[in-house]
């Protein structure tokens, strides 16, 4: 497939952990993507915490941040749950694309929501949280599937490679309905 005929995906990770699930996960579905999608990982750690005094002479990682964001197709943001949310970093990271005011980076920008979590329910409350805000930035948000991953901490081996083929086929799966969804935004 031409490059060019590639849909870039900025994939960010909710959890800071350098052993995060979340983390593995992204790798995995890096490694699982369709010829037609490049992921390509943006670290959202590094984000001074937003503070509107500082919009005048942002720092530099805002700067780098927004640009990703901007130039990506569209979005792929999988999240840990803490408290029934996303993280503080997760949080962070959509306060600082969605401004200065009118410079919204996240607006009309295709994003779909992965969570996961060691918990049964699989970062319910996360998903629709970071859902929830995605929606108040004007991100378009994709529906279906829902993707919340529970009892994830048997998923992988040591090295981080996925060891349920299930898991396998449920990632293939997300992202045909994420292709085929994303062309309705992109040609």
């Amino acid at each position: 497939m031409d490059i060019k005929e590639r849909k870039s995906i900025a994939l960010l990770v909710g959890s800071l952990r350098k052993e995060s699930l979340n983390r593995k996960l992204a790798v995995v579905m890096g490694e699982l993507a369709p010829d037609s999608l490049d992921l390509e990982l943006v670290e959202i750690g590094n984000l001074p915490l937003y503070n509107e005094d500082l919009d005048q002479d942002p720092p530099g990682e805002w700067t780098e941040f927004r640009k990703k964001i901007a130039q990506a197709d569209a979005i792929l943001l999988i999240t840990p749950e803490y408290n029934r949310s996303t993280s503080a970093a997760m949080k962070n990271a959509i306060d600082v694309g969605s401004r200065p005011y009118m410079k919204n980076v996240w607006s009309n920008k295709p994003a779909a929501v992965i969570s996961l979590s060691q918990g049964a329910i699989g970062g319910f409350g996360a998903n629709h949280h970071l859902r929830q805000s995605l929606v108040c930035v004007n991100a378009l948000v994709m529906a279906q599937p829902e993707m919340y991953i529970g009892a994830a901490g048997n998923m992988f081996d040591e090295n981080g490679k996925l060891t349920d083929s299930k898991m396998e086929e449920l990632i293939h799966k997300f992202f045909r309905s994420f292709n085929r969804w994303l062309s309705n935004f992109i040609e």
